[in-house]
């Protein structure tokens, strides 16, 4: 079948201004613009699916950060996988799939080579984006790198629903892990963590202090803290954590949106007498485990020992709205827009 002929204008979304605090619609703009044919090395893909993701707040403020800031009135960038539309590029043809960094946009012209192809008769297009994807790359690299997990380890995840964290805790049962534990935002979501994705325990971190519920779910302490929010989760996490346990780093989602600088855990001083180790998490740093991850997850997935959960929303006028559900934690697994066609 014949790809469709690219349109001579498409939409994507600008930051108009930074956020202070909780970003609001006004701070973006939809914006069309004039669609680009390639030039040689080049190619032009039409986006089937854009990532929003915690970590593009970071880069909508302008202070310096492990990702460049996003600069105001020109395009957003994400994750996004896309069919390409046409090439000047050697080894990529019209029909191809690819995965990339090019989202935010209905239509992204850029050099072939900062694409990677993805197979869809081998996997649904999204879940490139999510368990297959940065996330699930995310989650095996912290928790079998960084955590060191090991059968007969207690672990806890916080935001255990979100696209990591729900990958982390089956992750940790398939590795043999004796308990695992997951916070999360709702008690719907507590429910799917434990009756599908097969957690130990998991409690709703807005029902009370989360360091009592904690304790509650491990009465016997954690070994490992995969953190995916910070602040009173993980000094919950440091009072529950055992001698010589382990706290991948990998987000602090609660902190993003704060307009005061927040406290640092008022019991770090323990990391003195349990000898804990915490180490931050940045999954730039761990590509190498990419085919062993795909070759792992994969086969769980096929299996199905390894559930996941997408959340999606249409079309290309609702991806600021996703990105806004998402810090408000309105998700249940990976956040994506399709978009339309």
């Amino acid at each position: 079948m014949a790809e469709q002929a690219a349109p001579a204008t498409a939409r994507e979304w600008h930051l108009t201004a930074r956020p202070e605090g909780w970003p609001v619609p006004t701070d973006f703009a939809l914006v069309e613009v004039p669609v680009r044919a390639p030039g040689p090395g080049e190619i032009l893909v039409r986006n089937a699916y854009l990532s929003v993701d915690p970590y593009m707040r970071g880069r909508m403020s302008s202070r310096k950060s492990y990702a460049e800031p996003y600069e105001l009135d020109k395009p957003m960038l994400g994750g996004a996988v896309g069919r390409v539309v046409a090439s000047r590029a050697e080894g990529f043809a019209e029909g191809d799939h690819v995965l990339h960094s090019f989202g935010w946009r209905e239509y992204a012209t850029f050099e072939a080579r900062a694409s990677v192809k993805v197979d869809p008769n081998a996997a649904p297009l999204s879940t490139y984006l999510g368990v297959l994807g940065m996330p699930g790359l995310t989650a095996y690299a912290g928790l079998t790198r960084i955590a060191e997990i090991k059968a007969g380890d207690a672990v806890f995840v916080s935001g255990a629903a979100g696209a990591v964290g729900g990958i982390v805790g089956q992750i940790a049962r398939l590795k043999g892990a004796a308990r695992v534990i997951g916070s999360a935002g709702s008690d719907e979501k507590v429910k799917l963590l434990v009756e599908e994705y097969g957690f130990d325990a998991a409690f709703n971190y807005k029902n009370g202090p989360v360091a009592e519920q904690l304790q509650a779910a491990a009465p016997d302490g954690i070994d490992v803290y995969f953190d995916n929010v910070g602040g009173e989760h993980l000094e919950a996490a440091i009072d529950s954590i055992n001698l010589h346990g382990r706290i991948a780093v990998c987000g602090m989602i609660s902190q993003y949106n704060a307009t005061e600088p927040t406290p640092a855990p008022r019991n770090l001083a323990q990391i003195i007498a349990k000898r804990f180790r915490m180490e931050g998490l940045l999954v730039g740093d761990h590509y190498d485990l990419q085919p062993k991850f795909v070759e792992e997850v994969s086969a769980w997935v096929r299996s199905g020992e390894l559930k996941y959960r997408e959340t999606v929303t249409q079309g290309i006028d609702s991806a600021v709205d996703a990105f806004l559900d998402l810090l408000r934690g309105a998700n249940t697994g990976k956040m994506l827009v399709r978009l339309d066609g």
